[in-house]
């Protein structure tokens, strides 16, 4: 819920009331992000949909649109502590791709980090890494912070 609430209705609804919201959203039929599983066991989330489902991004001076093109936007990911540094976000990144074209999306944004170092802790990997963007085959279109680009897919041409 972080990308799709101003600061102060997501700080003023923190824990339950963004868990009830977030249920809403699917109970409406929206897809919020897919799973990787690993057997029957999730491992793995990714928030996936089209980048006006996530009015944050717009407000950030960092995030905010480089052109008018309607793209869709990977903004997050939750990996199992015992799935990190496997591979699960290449994977999700990549089954974001395919999720986005059956749904008609022709570019597919992410907001990665790239670490000044080689290792970060988990909690400052939630937006992805660069690394993992980049082997899925996005390229950096912009940007605005030293550890911040803005890479993108382009899925189809029209």
């Amino acid at each position: 819920m972080w990308w799709r609430l101003k600061r102060s209705e997501f700080e003023r609804q923190k824990g339950e009331g963004n868990r009830r919201a977030m249920q809403r959203i699917v109970g409406a039929g929206e897809v919020p992000g897919i799973l990787a599983y690993t057997g029957d066991e999730p491992v793995g989330w990714c928030s996936v949909a089209p980048r006006d489902s996530f009015p944050v991004l717009n407000r950030s001076r960092i995030l905010k649109k480089v052109d008018e093109r309607p793209t869709w936007s990977v903004v997050c990911f939750f990996i199992d502590k015992n799935y990190r540094n496997k591979g699960v976000s290449f994977h999700l990144v990549r089954a974001a791709i395919e999720y986005a074209k059956k749904q008609g999306g022709k570019l597919l944004e992410g907001y990665p980090v790239e670490p000044r170092k080689d290792r970060i802790p988990a909690a400052f990997a939630w937006t992805g890494l660069e690394s993992a963007f980049r082997r899925a085959g996005f390229v950096e279109i912009a940007r605005r912070s030293e550890t911040r680009p803005i890479m993108r897919f382009t899925i189809s041409e029209e």
